[in-house]
């Protein structure tokens, strides 16, 4: 089994990705942190908590990080993922609490009981990683892998240039990809080629409970129709765990711009650097067919044992 430790802001596509490592019977989830993003970290964590119970996640801990960008003001997206971060879904309010400890020293403990077993996995904006390896930089050296979503090298969704979860913290994100590690970056460029179709749709219909997640959270995420629909960017990066080589990936140098006046957040890729060794794998394209049979294949055995 893979042990994962997500950093997340819940968030519809969130949701989504962590539907997706409860459908999976080779995943080990260690620990969910959460940072203020598509919503704020009051309601992040507290979609966290309810997905903990409704997907039935055990007793996997759950810690609150960081409220707020390190230097800048705050980026939120209820207007995409409503005022819930949820969308139209409704899930019953979680009965346990989170834990007291801070998401940093939670991602900073798990990671140093554990040296090289466990794949660092970070799904919204990346302040709690930055003040990780700003506080500790052996994480670096202890995470067995570093996978994001975020970025991208060809075009942006928040700005005409940057990706959301780099434009809600460019700081963070440049800290973290100058930290010495190999950064896994899986981006628009690959995530919205992942579309939710009335195919995909249909194949969600029929899964007991857990339709009743993902139905309303997809349909309210944006219009379906049969050539395409939205983007569940944040499962590809529980995919590219499960399964790399459904991604091309390209080493490359990446740079995060904290400075341009239109182009904050941009993750400036570099395919060819000449002086510089890649700090990150980019991935290029997704097999979207082996994608939908990986994802809805967990689905349907998550659905199966919810009920």
């Amino acid at each position: 089994m893979t042990k994962v430790l997500i950093d997340c802001d819940p968030g519809i596509d969130d949701a989504l990705a962590l539907a997706l490592v409860a459908g999976s019977p080779s995943l080990d989830l260690v620990g969910v942190t959460t940072v203020a993003g598509n919503v704020d970290l009051e309601r992040t964590t507290a979609n966290a908590l309810a997905l903990r119970e409704f997907l039935d996640l055990g007793d996997v801990p759950v810690a609150a990080g960081s409220a707020g960008a390190l230097l800048r003001r705050d980026v939120r997206a209820a207007h995409v993922h409503g005022r819930s971060g949820l969308g139209d879904a409704e899930l019953p309010a979680p009965a346990r609490p989170a834990s007291p400890v801070h998401a940093v020293d939670l991602i900073i403990e798990t990671l140093w009981a554990a040296p090289g077993e466990i794949t660092l996995l970070a799904i919204g904006p990346l302040t709690n990683i930055a003040l990780a390896v700003r506080r500790e930089p052996r994480v670096v050296e202890w995470a067995r892998d570093f996978v994001i979503m975020g970025g991208t090298y060809t075009r942006g969704n928040h700005n005409p240039a940057a990706e959301f979860n780099m434009v809600a913290d460019p700081e963070a994100a440049s800290i973290v990809f100058d930290a010495g590690w190999t950064v896994t970056m899986l981006g628009l460029d690959v995530t919205l080629t992942a579309l939710v179709t009335t195919a995909v749709l249909d194949r969600m219909s029929d899964l007991g409970r857990l339709s009743a997640l993902l139905l309303p959270a997809t349909t309210s995420y944006g219009m379906v129709t049969a050539e395409g629909g939205p983007a569940i960017h944040d499962a590809c990066a529980v995919a590219y765990v499960l399964d790399p080589s459904l991604f091309t990936r390209v080493p490359a140098v990446v740079n995060v711009e904290t400075a341009g006046r239109y182009t904050s957040g941009m993750t400036v890729t570099d395919f060819a650097p000449r002086d510089r060794r890649p700090n990150a794998l980019v991935a290029t394209s997704l097999d979207v067919p082996r994608f939908w049979d990986l994802v809805l294949g967990a689905y349907t055995r998550l659905g199966e044992r919810l009920g």
